[in-house]
């Protein structure tokens, strides 16, 4: 995990990732200043360590003398280019304009104008500075893409007609020799103020797009036959839940990896953390599919199987629960209220999978880092109705009048196909919490609530039974400021 956290907790803003050479190269936003380009690099997308600043604001006078907002970093032809966000502070930093920069090594950067730029929208599909009710003006987040030997980048932009707060589309520019065009929007779906770090990729001989949505905070997809074709959206178009933002796309070899930063608590002024990447894929009907990351394998140390995990027991003394452990099945219970069947984490970074089966028609789930209290993540699985939650659930010391916590941090959506079985796959990697259900996340956030040692699952007037369990040691996580240390070698 990384984050650029200095005087606030809430440094790092969007972001862009490269690989090259087996290295990968995080550029980043620093929030709130927006006042230059940092850059990070990483062996294996997990743990970071800070290298020389990228970009700096342009001296006064200049066209992006204010802020310097998100950016986009690609290798073309042995060079590698940079499109970036830019305001000046004549406009009073309420206009976005885009900007180029080039580097050879990834390390040095030249600003370069190359008389096209910066490039700014023109009325003829975009609201421009002096034509947008809003009073400040969308023309940012560039993503550059190569379709048919030709040059495109996707914006985060608004067109010149519509209600105010449903005007955000994505813009496109065409860049042919050195001359731009810009041509009407490749997504307009007339539903938020604007579509925030936009980016595309095919898959599967379909063109998806990503865009991150301010007003619930997730990131959402649409997908097209055809580059320049109709983008439709699927009646569940979020790809990455509450909290997860600023989406971005890069590919590592044969797989698609999406990186982003969340928000942690919801809030966008709390920290802001990059954690693990998500694989993409898509099932038969063309639906986005978020896969592990390929390198948690990679990571493991040792496995236990459940036979081997050690002491079990009820937390809360519970007299109508029960639990039957057998070397290849547990099967825990209570008739009535809730129970808490709890054993000692191995390490601080584990894999923790097996196939849950639901005995009748209670409440079950997992826990992880809580104590004997029973403070602690609490993950419900609804497969009724589809729904998992993690919940932080503990007591509250410091208000005797609600001395309770029960804060729902995220939720998302499966589906069984009318089965009470599915296989689980938990990971808990430093303050990092992921789940899939049957090979396919559903959760991925941070959070730093809560910290201690057992997990175990939970029942609630239910009957369940754990079977094929195994926990997955993972190498110890690195201290998320290790990224303040100097970086030995790119």
């Amino acid at each position: 995990m990384y984050s650029g956290s200095g005087f606030s907790d809430w440094e790092i803003g969007d972001i862009t990732v490269i690989i090259y050479r087996g290295v990968y190269h995080l550029f980043h936003l620093i929030i709130p200043n927006h006042d230059y380009i940092a850059h990070a690099v990483s062996n294996d997308g997990i743990s970071w360590k800070r290298v020389n600043n990228a970009l700096f604001v342009g001296h006064p006078g200049e066209w992006d003398d204010d802020m310097l907002w998100t950016m986009h970093v690609c290798e073309v032809e042995d060079k590698f280019e940079m499109y970036y966000t830019g305001l000046q502070r004549k406009d009073r930093g309420v206009v976005s304009k885009i900007g180029f920069a080039e580097s050879t090594n990834l390390i040095d950067w030249e600003k370069n104008q190359k008389n096209i730029f910066p490039i700014e929208p023109k009325g003829i599909f975009y609201e421009t500075g002096t034509t947008n009710p809003r009073k400040w003006l969308s023309f940012r987040d560039p993503f550059r893409f190569e379709h048919k030997n030709e040059v495109y980048l996707l914006l985060c932009s608004r067109t010149i007609t519509g209600p105010v707060s449903r005007r955000g589309c994505v813009g496109l520019v065409k860049i042919t020799n050195d001359i731009v065009e810009l041509m009407p929007p490749l997504l307009y779906p007339r539903v938020y103020d604007d579509i925030e770090c936009p980016c595309i990729f095919e898959l599967k001989d379909r063109f998806y797009l990503l865009g991150s949505i301010r007003e619930d905070v997730k990131v959402r997809y649409w997908f097209a036959s055809d580059f320049f074709g109709e983008y439709q959206s699927f009646h569940a178009a979020v790809l990455l839940p509450q909290g997860n933002y600023a989406a971005r796309i890069v590919r590592d070899g044969d797989h698609i990896l999406v990186f982003n930063f969340f928000y942690a608590h919801g809030r966008i002024d709390s920290l802001r953390v990059l954690p693990p990447p998500k694989e993409l894929d898509a099932d038969q009907a063309g639906r986005l599919l978020l896969r592990s990351y390929y390198r948690w394998e990679e990571m493991i140390l040792k496995e236990i199987d459940m036979r081997d995990i050690g002491e079990t027991f009820s937390l809360f003394s519970n007299p109508t629960a029960k639990a039957t452990l057998k070397e290849d099945i547990w099967i825990c219970g209570s008739r009535s209220g809730y129970e808490v069947f709890c054993f000692a984490r191995p390490l601080p970074g584990f894999i923790w999978e097996g196939m849950l089966t639901l005995e009748g028609m209670g409440k079950f789930g997992l826990v992880t880092d809580i104590d004997k209290d029973g403070n602690g993540y609490f993950i419900s699985f609804n497969i009724f109705n589809g729904e998992v939650q993690i919940r932080a659930w503990g007591f509250n010391p410091l208000n005797t009048r609600q001395n309770f916590v029960f804060d729902n941090i995220q939720s998302g959506f499966f589906d069984t196909h009318g089965k009470k079985s599915f296989h689980f796959r938990l990971i808990r990697y430093g303050h990092y919490i992921e789940l899939a259900i049957d090979d396919v996340v559903k959760l991925t956030l941070m959070d730093y609530s809560y910290s201690d040692g057992l997990i175990g699952l939970y029942c609630d007037s239910s009957v369940v039974s754990l079977q094929n369990s195994t926990i997955k040691i993972l190498r110890a996580p690195e201290e998320e400021y290790a990224s303040q240390e100097e970086a030995q070698k790119i």
